[in-house]
């Protein structure tokens, strides 16, 4: 039960801080939409989907009105689609296998339009040891689906402790990145395209989401999302030590948390599907105020980016993750501090200022979730560059047995200083500055990075 003085806490926190849920997210298994007919195969997706969903939003907009805690996105997650595909596509040749998967692409996007969620996720391969023809089909048909599609999320894991780098895999991607790019208005479709080691199948945040093989047939997850409560719990401690910070940033993660899961488990009930798990991340907006990197200089940073601000990070990423987890029995997804360029007005601006460059964020998110995201680079920035980026961050993902992740925009163009706008939740981004040496050969070896020594835990 929730005690008078936390309603009106609550409130407070949602009216002047930005407390919102980011999302709610539905998970659908399609494994029982399996079939050696495309059509059929396309037909079954389209009809389960349409009609798991079909209540989704409008039971997230009642639950929401009813306890005035806005929701922000209505999302599906689906079973990753190379894995349900194989049967429907293995008599074609290449060009005809890469035009099915799109065709189902299209079919998850008119299902989504249908039941009227924000976005899909599950355009998705798992190839972090090797790839079968199915992955590869789906992975380069991701441009042109991209091309096609509106709603439609997309993500592709390359790498896992257990496993290693696929770095064939790794490649490729920065391959697709650059088509999808091209085919895409000012590289939109890359804003829907993920690169994951170490992918959790219950998240709920696009564009990574997707319905493990280890889920049910429906389940609900939720996503919930304060960084304007934390930023303001922490302006009001000028002074304090570090102890006594994070203490205080735990207790209103933990407020944070029972907000989410109250409504996660209301709109699971009213739906009359099984309750997952609440994901702890704090995720920004381009809103002010609403900034993970005015979260790090209330802490005393000057600007984002400098010196301290890797140790700032991590006592806020430690903070939320322990307050959160008391919060909620069930807990997973990314549940991390998400750093997000365009997404975060905060760290839009210390790159304009020069004090958050690609390599401190790629340092930064030795300490946090996810990864490199949302930063748009030079549209000419050669495809083994961005292979190169993937493969550093893959790296830290791996040897840290933690999710790390991927999402960069070479836009078309767009040079070094340059802003790009995408206006909504994906803000405006700075064009940030590439390394001009090259990792061509690097990238040229391929073959597989070898799993570290601590995935050896058997």
């Amino acid at each position: 039960m929730f005690r008078p003085e936390e309603i009106i806490e609550t409130i407070k926190m949602i009216r002047m801080e930005n407390l919102d849920v980011r999302t709610v997210t539905l998970g659908i298994s399609l494994r029982d939409c399996v079939s050696k007919d495309l059509d059929e195969l396309k037909e079954n997706i389209y009809n389960k989907i349409t009609t798991s969903a079909e209540n989704l939003v409008e039971t997230a907009n009642k639950v929401s009105e009813k306890y005035g805690i806005p929701i922000v996105n209505k999302r599906i997650a689906v079973t990753p689609i190379s894995l349900i595909i194989g049967g429907a596509i293995k008599d074609l040749d290449s060009e005809e296998k890469i035009k099915a998967c799109v065709e189902v692409g299209e079919i998850l996007d008119k299902a989504a339009k249908k039941v009227k969620v924000d976005f899909l996720g599950g355009y998705s391969a798992l190839v972090h040891k090797d790839a079968t023809k199915e992955d590869i089909a789906l992975i380069n048909s991701i441009p042109f689906m991209m091309e096609k599609t509106e709603r439609v999320c997309s993500s592709v894991n390359v790498a896992s402790t257990k496993t290693g780098i696929n770095m064939d895999v790794v490649k490729i991607m920065g391959e697709i990145i650059k088509e999808t790019a091209f085919r895409t208005k000012d590289g939109i479709g890359c804003a829907k395209l993920v690169v994951f080691a170490n992918a959790p199948e219950d998240n709920p945040f696009m564009a990574g989401a997707f319905h493990g093989v280890g889920e049910g047939d429906l389940v609900i997850n939720v996503g919930v999302s304060g960084p304007g409560v934390v930023r303001a719990v922490v302006e009001k401690l000028p002074d304090a030590d570090f102890g006594t910070l994070a203490n205080e940033i735990k207790k209103v993660a933990f407020k944070i948390t029972r907000v989410g899961e109250l409504i996660g488990r209301e709109v699971s009930k009213e739906l009359g599907v099984k309750f997952g798990v609440v994901d702890l991340s704090l995720a920004p907006t381009p809103a002010r105020g609403d900034s993970i990197a005015n979260i790090l200089e209330a802490m005393g940073l000057e600007k984002c980016g400098t010196h301290g601000s890797t140790a700032a990070l991590a006592l806020l990423n430690d903070a939320v993750k322990k307050g959160g987890s008391m919060a909620a029995s069930y807990v997973g997804g990314l549940s991390g501090a998400f750093i997000p360029v365009s997404e975060d007005s905060g760290m839009v601006e210390a790159v304009k200022v020069g004090a958050l460059s690609l390599e401190k964020l790629e340092a930064m998110t030795c300490v946090c979730s996810v990864g490199i995201d949302m930063v748009a680079i030079p549209g000419d920035t050669p495809a083994s560059t961005i292979s190169a980026i993937i493969a550093d961050e893959m790296a830290i993902g791996v040897i840290n047995n933690k999710t790390t992740a991927v999402r960069i925009i070479p836009v078309p163009g767009k040079k070094e200083g340059d802003i790009v706008d995408y206006g909504g939740l994906l803000g405006k981004a700075p064009i940030m500055k590439i390394s001009k040496f090259s990792s061509e050969k690097f990238i040229k070896r391929g073959g597989r990075i070898p799993a570290p020594l601590q995935s050896l835990t058997n």
